[in-house]
């Protein structure tokens, strides 16, 4: 299938302009998609929009937006009134600053898009922005209308590709104390941290995509695909219970170490480990 822009514009530097576009890195349509179907016809089901206090089917004509305060009070809003808070776009993706790529939070980035040329005449000129900035070590901080909402995007070199990742504003990020707060802090044991390291140690590896899919889309894929041949899907593996352990006792365990002391850090992972056996908490 070929890729379909879910943006054209201009990105704008200064007086260095360039028409791009954006392609969707993580494009939703290429799920599975499930819909509501009456189990007795076979046929799909539709929504209808039923007025809250007497029932009756409300007319696309008399469907409103509005809003209601926290006094009960609804506000209506008519769509051209809504059309008015729209920001008008100009296509362009403006340059705001430069900044290091460190500078800014994981937890404020969003969707990624593949930043393109549009045009093949554009390509030297994305080149050429794409090494200086892999050169410099920064990003660029940019702006337009996407979805007719003002963004702000973080473009990045990555390996031979732009990157441009929408930002999450900052309102609509959680304080991360709201989410700690209440847990209390812990004492680790020296033979804890060795422990972990060993097994840290142990267990590197790379980052390899391809090793990790959806669990739940190839499951539900393979239901469709059994479905369709007439065959009963097969139950999904579980993993079995385990017993519950202290902390300390799980980390001997993972590291092949059920014995009081401290593994050696420069063991050879795949040399043999002492045999063991498993005890659970009572």
């Amino acid at each position: 299938m070929v890729a379909r822009a879910s943006w054209k514009g201009i990105l704008a530097i200064g007086e260095l302009t360039c028409p791009v576009a954006l392609y969707a890195a993580v494009p939703a349509s290429e799920r599975v998609t499930l819909h509501l179907i009456n189990r007795r016809t076979g046929n799909r089901v539709h929504r209808h929009y039923i007025d809250s206090k007497d029932g009756t089917e409300v007319d696309r004509d008399d469907q409103v937006r509005g809003y209601e305060t926290q006094d009960g009070e609804i506000i209506l809003l008519e769509p051209g009134e809504i059309a008015t808070a729209v920001p008008d776009s100009d296509r362009r993706l403006a340059l705001s600053a430069f900044v290091r790529c460190s500078e800014v939070d994981d937890v404020y980035l969003d969707r990624p898009y593949y930043l393109c040329p549009a045009e093949p005449a554009a390509g030297a000129t994305l080149a050429l922005i794409h090494a200086s900035l892999a050169r410099q070590k920064v990003a660029a901080l940019t702006t337009t209308v996407l979805f007719r909402r003002v963004r702000t995007l973080l473009i990045r070199a990555h390996d031979d590709r732009l990157i441009a990742t929408t930002l999450n504003f900052d309102d609509e990020v959680r304080p991360a104390q709201d989410a700690f707060r209440d847990i209390p802090g812990r004492r680790l044991s020296r033979e804890m941290l060795d422990l972990a390291a060993h097994i840290i140690e142990t267990k590197k590896g790379h980052f390899t995509p391809a090793d990790h899919t959806d669990r739940y889309e190839a499951l539900l894929t393979d239901l469709v695909r059994a479905k369709l041949a007439g065959k009963k899907p097969r139950p999904a593996r579980r993993p079995a219970a385990g017993g519950v352990v202290s902390l300390l006792d799980a980390l001997r365990e993972s590291a092949g170490m059920p014995e009081s002391g401290t593994p050696s850090p420069h063991r050879d992972q795949n040399s043999p480990r002492p045999s063991r056996t498993r005890r659970r908490a009572g």
